[in-house]
């Protein structure tokens, strides 16, 4: 993972992640960012308990602000993000890409996650995504055999055999987050939510390691017990503990790619990455520094129990 753009993107596919968890805004940038944001979603931000929610889901909607002023040039200021019914971003306004209006423009798909320390985005040109990313922690309030036994139903028992083979409780627990990571992203890109049965699908990871800086793709998915050629599923590591799974799929009635182009690896984005496009849709609010200094980190046992228990983002 660099900060530097990756070629990659000049392909229609992006990936970036922004790490908040070591983000501690300034008064200046908070109150910059918070005009940077439809006034809605400012006061969605504005009422998270605490700081670390707050600061994920600025970064969440910054980095998708980024993607579209910046991937398919449409100003900022006439940027209108919209929310599913299940909370998933569209583009609500403008309708129309304008970076290219010839008949071969591909529509652009585009997803968001936070967990942990990091919000990532990932987006493509022609074809459906998803993305989801799991932070490896110990469970808050059991043990892991007991997490483990109250997630009984959200893996098959293949997929268990394979998390519980591991010689290690954290490695089962990386194990665990890896598939889940797996799963919410095909969750995600397909639109479903929490309704899904997850044992419908079941994941056949490779012999080969997950590393830090590498991208794999050779994860395969079943539906149903059969396997799925037109999912593609990139699996990276932000770092030791960081988990990001990526959901590729077939947009419609059109065909992957092939070849398909190498993976496009993440993008570490700074604060200034973030903003650099960005141009204020409100006044500046005072009090609203003063309502993120009042917000508190999660205390240690409350954090670990957030972090652990998997939720749609």
């Amino acid at each position: 993972m660099t900060g530097e753009e990756d070629t990659g993107e000049e392909m229609g596919s992006v990936r970036w992640a922004f790490r908040c968890g070591s983000w501690t805004p300034s008064r200046s940038d908070w109150l910059f960012a918070a005009r940077c944001v439809q006034p809605e979603e400012k006061d969605r931000i504005g009422q998270f308990v605490f700081a670390k929610d707050a600061k994920s889901a600025m970064a969440g909607r910054l980095l998708l602000r980024r993607f579209v002023c910046e991937r398919m040039q449409i100003p900022w200021s006439e940027i209108r993000l919209g929310r599913s019914p299940r909370g998933k971003p569209y583009l609500a306004a403008p309708l129309k890409d304008h970076s290219d209006s010839g008949p071969e423009l591909q529509a652009w798909s585009f997803n968001l996650s936070h967990q942990g320390d990091y919000a990532v985005l990932a987006a493509e040109q022609g074809m459906q995504v998803g993305i989801d990313i799991m932070k490896t922690t110990m469970p808050g309030t059991s043990s892991v055999p007991e997490f483990f036994r109250i997630m009984t139903r959200q893996f098959t028992a293949y997929e268990w055999s394979v998390i519980q083979s591991a010689d290690s409780e954290h490695r089962q627990l990386a194990a665990f987050y890896r598939h889940w990571a797996l799963k919410e992203s095909f969750i995600k890109a397909i639109g479903t939510g929490l309704g899904f049965n997850l044992q419908r699908v079941e994941f056949h990871l490779p012999s080969e390691p997950l590393t830090q800086g590498r991208t794999l793709r050779q994860t395969k998915m079943h539906l149903d017990e059969e396997e799925q050629e037109d999912w593609i599923f990139e699996e990276s590591l932000l770092d030791a503990d960081h988990h990001v799974a990526v959901a590729l799929g077939q947009a419609g009635s059109a065909h992957l790619p092939s070849p398909l182009p190498p993976p496009t690896t993440f993008t570490l984005l700074s604060f200034s990455d973030l903003i650099a496009s960005a141009s204020p849709l409100t006044e500046e609010d005072p009090a609203y520094w003063d309502s993120f200094k009042m917000k508190t980190e999660a205390p240690k046992r409350q954090r670990d129990t957030h972090t652990s228990t998997p939720v749609s983002h």
